[in-house]
């Protein structure tokens, strides 16, 4: 009996699904899981786990194969990728899009939009709208103006503010993921007690 888990990201989750997919498509004798890339390029790992013993495929298009009645940890080598999607093309066709990511902007100290982020607003939510079964996942975050609890507040009632204009559009809110970072992850480093237009922002991921 060989197990599948992945580590260390949630991402890894359609990565291991295709993998068993794979893994049940080769009916030949023993079985094999292929560790697909990420489609963001960021690192992912699955581990393989047999009767007796385990592996960890880190690397894109690393394969773990154990064959009937074969002792010990499966083997691991490196696959051809054009010909594992060649062989295994209706799996990758149900690969989901990429996620697309949108950054909208407030004014100093509170929850009022940018003019310009208006826009933003309706193109992620077309983007949404445009996928079947898609969600949201919305992050607010601030500059280094005022206290870190302060901040961890204000970055939570951002988020909550374009939850609130995407759900007054009719997107299902609970399709809709909010969560505040307050001043950390800065996208433009500062010192404390700085104002920074770029940092005071929510992130919209579609996927």
């Amino acid at each position: 009996m060989m197990m599948i888990s992945s580590r260390p990201r949630p991402a890894s989750l359609f990565i291991a699904t295709l993998a068993a997919a794979l893994l049940a498509a080769c009916s030949t004798p023993g079985t094999r899981v292929v560790l697909l890339p990420q489609a963001d390029g960021k690192p992912s790992a699955v581990v393989v786990r047999a009767k007796d013993g385990e592996e960890v495929l880190s690397k894109p298009y690393q394969r773990a194969t154990a064959a009937v009645g074969a002792s010990g940890a499966p083997a691991v080598d490196q696959v051809d990728p054009a010909k594992v999607q060649a062989e295994n093309k209706p799996l990758f066709d149900m690969r989901p899009p990429p996620p697309q990511r949108y950054t909208v902007y407030f004014d100093i100290g509170g929850t009022t939009l940018t003019p310009a982020s208006q826009q933003i607003m309706t193109e992620a939510l077309a983007a949404a709208l445009a996928r079947s079964g898609g969600d949201i996942v919305v992050t607010g975050h601030t500059d280094t103006k005022g206290s870190g609890e302060q901040n961890d507040q204000l970055s939570r009632r951002r988020a909550q503010e374009v939850v609130q204009l995407f759900v007054e559009r009719q997107f299902p809110a609970n399709r809709i993921e909010a969560v505040g970072r307050g001043e950390r992850d800065l996208a433009i480093p500062t010192a404390d007690e700085v104002d920074e237009p770029r940092n005071r922002r929510v992130t919209i991921e579609v996927r």
